[in-house]
């Protein structure tokens, strides 16, 4: 399962990042280009334990259901339902964006699994390293290829 901790796969997402544009068009869902951007730094501030989550009731009380899923190699669904605070509704500056995003992503890998072990996510509660970089990679990978990337 590839991992943001692993070198090679840190420079293929930022490499990817670096052919997105702010006219690429998305294959599914509703967010731009910057949007998705901005999403995407939230959930790795969340990982970073840069924003410390608590985990939602709803998650406490059906989270393990969906967990399997949420963890394993299979990659995230389209149109996926997202937290209330990953939802971006205005328009942020494309390039600041970007260069944000792969800053979050170098952040996250300098921080190694024991960096990021036991972060708080809002909907599955703590995780461990492993589980951080793996999800964070299906995460980004997955509105990558949201705008065919």
């Amino acid at each position: 399962m590839k991992t943001i901790f692993d070198e090679v796969t840190r420079v293929e997402l930022n490499h990817r990042l670096d052919h997105l544009t702010s006219e690429s068009e998305r294959k599914w869902g509703k967010m731009t280009p910057a949007q998705m951007m901005e999403h995407a730094a939230r959930a790795l501030e969340m990982a970073t334990g840069r924003k410390p989550m608590r985990q939602a009731f709803l998650g406490k009380a059906i989270g393990w259901i969906f967990k399997g899923s949420f963890l394993g190699e299979k990659p995230f669904p389209q149109n996926s339902p997202t937290g209330p605070t990953l939802i971006i509704k205005d328009e942020p500056d494309f390039e600041s964006t970007r260069e944000r995003l792969k800053e979050l992503i170098d952040e996250f890998h300098g921080l190694g699994e024991t960096g990021t072990e036991g972060n708080i996510h809002g909907f599955f509660g703590p995780l461990t390293g492993k589980q951080w970089g793996e999800t964070q990679y299906k995460h980004v990978d997955h509105h990558l290829r949201q705008f065919g990337l």
